[in-house]
């Protein structure tokens, strides 16, 4: 995809994924045609970067990202107190350190998220992209066919955030955590190769809300699983991000996994994330995705996040 840029600087970061984008002060009042361009720069590179953008605050940033599209809220976790579709990840809670799209246990699945950086370790806490479309594109052609066929379940029946190797996670807020998020169990059926509703380019869709592969097995899922993610997570289909405080970050949801990565120790990370509505997929066949099961327990929009970590109803 070949694009003329007018209004913003574009200078990619790797050869298959990423962008840092200059001459832009992100705000609700940019013009209509560097939003244009700004939309352009995220379909040509999945994942795209702006340094210093400190004049952001919550509603800057809630209203920028509405210039994008409809801000969709998270459907297990609460919104950040005082704002209207904020979701905050503090490293002293959750951390999300493994591959995966965002929210993908539901059918239409956000198709771009905005992330701002509030508070940045001095050492580690980068943020991976990786390209799902390149990652399509490289497989050989039996491998093509056989994941222009596959359906797969996600689901949110289990903790997202990875908290395998933590540090200072207790019990109690494990639990609640795990009691929050799947306060909806979700099971949704996807394509495996969804057809970008803009690009048209075959992009695979996995990432760790996936459950299992319609037809086979536990086992033999995993095992496909594994082949088709390894080529989503080479080393030449990654962008990696150093954030500093005041960077904020796009990425095409449709079109890429990302990873916070966990290597900051017990230093202090704060991102606020704003997602955008997306559509429902369909695969190469034109068949769409489906709801397979949305059975709701509690509903999250009575609850806040204490200073404590941990949620509490409000009065």
């Amino acid at each position: 995809m070949s694009q003329n840029y007018q209004h913003i600087q574009v200078k990619p970061v790797n050869g298959r994924i990423g962008a840092e984008i200059q001459g832009v002060v992100l705000s609700a009042d940019l013009d209509e045609a560097v939003v244009a361009e700004i939309n352009q720069a995220l379909l040509q590179y999945k994942a795209i970067f702006f340094r210093d953008q400190h004049q952001l605050d919550d509603a800057g940033q809630e209203a920028f990202a509405a210039r994008l599209g409809t801000p969709l809220n998270h459907p297990t976790v609460p919104v950040k107190q005082g704002s209207n579709h904020i979701l905050e990840l503090d490293s002293r809670g959750a951390r999300a350190d493994s591959w995966h799209t965002d929210i993908t246990f539901i059918d239409a699945y956000p198709k771009a998220s905005i992330l701002r950086s509030i508070v940045a370790p001095e050492a580690g806490g980068d943020t991976a992209w990786a390209n799902t479309t390149s990652a399509y594109a490289s497989l050989p052609e039996p491998l093509k066919a056989l994941a222009n066929g596959l359906r797969a379940v996600h689901s949110n029946d289990y903790d997202y955030a990875g908290y395998a190797g933590q540090i200072s996670v207790s019990p109690e807020y494990l639990a609640q955590y795990k009691g929050v998020f799947n306060s909806t169990e979700y099971e949704t059926e996807h394509p495996l190769v969804r057809v970008h509703p803009e690009t048209g380019e075959k992009t695979l869709l996995l990432g760790h809300f996936f459950k299992r592969f319609v037809g086979f097995s536990t086992s033999d899922s995993r095992k496909l699983f594994d082949l088709f993610q390894s080529y989503v997570i080479k080393q030449e289909n990654m962008v990696r991000w150093r954030w500093k405080q005041g960077d904020v970050a796009i990425w095409d949801n449709r079109a890429t996994q990302h990873r916070a990565i966990n290597d900051y120790g017990d230093q202090h990370r704060v991102v606020r994330r704003v997602t955008l509505e997306g559509d429902i997929p369909v695969g190469v066949d034109g068949k769409p995705s489906q709801i397979l099961r949305k059975e709701q327990k509690f509903d999250v929009s009575d609850l806040r996040l204490t200073n404590d970590g941990l949620y509490e109803k409000v009065s």
